[in-house]
């Protein structure tokens, strides 16, 4: 089946409703319909990314618009696992949310390219490397949204509420540094070398340290909300490091990591 961006919504509509009516599902208590439209959903959206693969003849990673494709996909699959695992309904309302935004942004700019990749991106690393990254990726954007939801509201955060941060965050971390490791072996390949403080790896080395400092602060018993604010400010070093970059003027025309 020869896949395009132009068939994107035909997939995406549907799998997004589905994710939505699941989240619906949780609140009524109906665990079974939930799994059953999380998956189906997830099933739909993967058939376009893995579609899209064989069409392109490479892995739908290059671009902003091919890496959001990953997150929309696995923030539902983070959603699901943590409302399985610790029975949090807000939490399908929060990755469906999230699937949405990175969704629509996909509509409006889907950032086309052709099917060549540079020999730097020809290697056997580069498909493992992001896809672990954008799994993180998404288990930080959750906890995001939950940190965010902790601190709005007047009552303060259970034991619970704080756990599921902490072993989202544990589990994000592990996966961010698989990813680092698997980036510096791929380094080592294309460019001689396993790290070079180059702008990407500097703001990656930061956003792994943020996060092991919420961990840290954690385990040494410091203010709940301290710990949520932290969350917050690691989110914000993710995005410099995902897509800020780009626009950092250490980058310009030195990043061996722009594209």
């Amino acid at each position: 089946m020869n896949m395009d961006w132009t068939m994107f919504p035909c997939f995406a509509l549907p799998a997004l409703t589905a994710w939505i009516l699941a989240a619906v599902m949780s609140f009524k208590g109906r665990r079974s319909w939930t799994f059953a439209l999380a998956a189906a959903g997830l099933a739909i959206f993967f058939t376009f990314i893995l579609c899209l693969w064989i069409s392109l003849d490479r892995p739908p990673l290059r671009t902003m618009g091919e890496t959001r494709l990953w997150y929309s996909f696995f923030m539902p699959s983070v959603g699901i696992l943590v409302y399985w695992r610790w029975r949090y309904k807000w939490i399908m309302s929060f990755s469906a949310l999230m699937a949405a935004v990175f969704i629509m942004v996909n509509l409006l700019k889907p950032e086309i390219h052709d099917r060549t990749l540079m020999p730097a991106l020809q290697s056997p690393w580069f498909a493992p490397h992001v896809i672990v990254y954008m799994f993180a990726y998404a288990m930080f954007g959750a906890v995001t949204l939950m940190a965010i939801c902790l601190l709005v509201r007047k009552r303060a955060a259970e034991n619970k509420e704080m756990l599921i941060c902490d072993n989202l965050v544990s589990t994000g971390l592990s996966f961010l540094t698989i990813g680092m490791l698997l980036g510096a072996i791929w380094a080592s390949q294309a460019w001689g070398s396993f790290w070079s403080w180059d702008p990407k790896e500097t703001w990656a080395f930061i956003t792994w340290l943020a996060y092991f400092l919420y961990l840290h602060m954690r385990r040494h018993s410091s203010g709940t909300r301290t710990a949520l604010y932290m969350l917050i400010f690691a989110f914000l070093c993710l995005q410099i490091c995902w897509w800020g970059i780009n626009w950092l003027p250490s980058a310009q025309g030195m990043s061996i990591h722009t594209y």
